[in-house]
């Protein structure tokens, strides 16, 4: 069973040792940079499968601060990564799925959750699309990996 929590010190060592694929990482970066991306607005969290650290993501509570296509009360999903032992088990979509409602419970002040996901990524693109992201239609250009398509889910 997937469940979502906010990192807490005693889960720092088990996202420490997750990796990602050497074609992934410029999508998503590394754990441990994902680590060191903590303050008031990037809130950290972790993605657990029976207890162990599966994944990893952050919610940007400033991303519409950043990001011009994302609507003012909205919200951002950052670095969502699956372990590279991890993945094509279904932990992904399943952890896309189980975000809507920990959003609504913990981010109910939000009205929407925006991501961007780089064109030359089609398996996390489906993996958001799956799980109920929508496609505004346009591409973000300011990432370092090429264009990005802009998505969106609905939390309230």
């Amino acid at each position: 069973m997937i469940k979502l929590e906010k990192l807490n010190a005693s889960d720092a060592t088990e996202v420490g040792n997750i990796t990602v694929y050497d074609d992934q990482q410029k999508f998503v970066g590394t754990a441990k940079e994902f680590l060191v991306d903590k303050n008031e607005t990037t809130h950290l969290h972790v993605i657990k499968h029976n207890d162990q650290v599966v994944g990893c993501f952050k919610i940007d509570i400033a991303y519409a601060d950043d990001y011009g296509f994302c609507t003012e009360g909205s919200i951002g999903l950052r670095t969502f990564l699956i372990d590279a032992r991890q993945q094509g088990r279904g932990f992904g979509t399943s952890a896309v799925k189980a975000l809507f409602p920990y959003l609504k419970e913990n981010y109910a002040n939000y009205s929407q959750i925006y991501l961007t996901v780089n064109c030359k990524n089609p398996a996390a693109y489906t993996c958001y699309q799956k799980a109920g992201f929508h496609e505004t239609g346009e591409h973000y250009l300011g990432g370092a990996a090429g264009p990005q398509h802009i998505m969106y889910w609905g939390i309230q």
